[in-house]
């Protein structure tokens, strides 16, 4: 599992609070971690759709969409 950023923060004597909340340019929400050590990270495609998340309990997802937005694979 990965290290969660509180730690890799604190190992660089970063200043935080929580929630740690990371937006992308567009405002959604790319990762996400709450003081009781959970976590959760998306990316996302040119269209703003989702197609990856994953989170502290060690599931994930991926997601592919066609040129109509439509879903085409998913995995996890």
């Amino acid at each position: 599992m990965k290290k969660p950023l509180s730690k890799t923060l604190e190992e660089e004597g970063i200043a935080f609070s929580f929630p740690i909340e990371i937006r992308n340019a567009d405002g959604k929400e790319t990762y996400h971690e709450t003081s009781d050590g959970d976590w959760w990270k998306f990316e996302y495609n040119a269209a703003g759709q989702a197609t990856y998340y994953e989170n502290s309990n060690g599931y994930w997802r991926k997601t592919s969409y066609n040129a109509a937005g439509q879903a085409t694979y998913y995995e996890n």
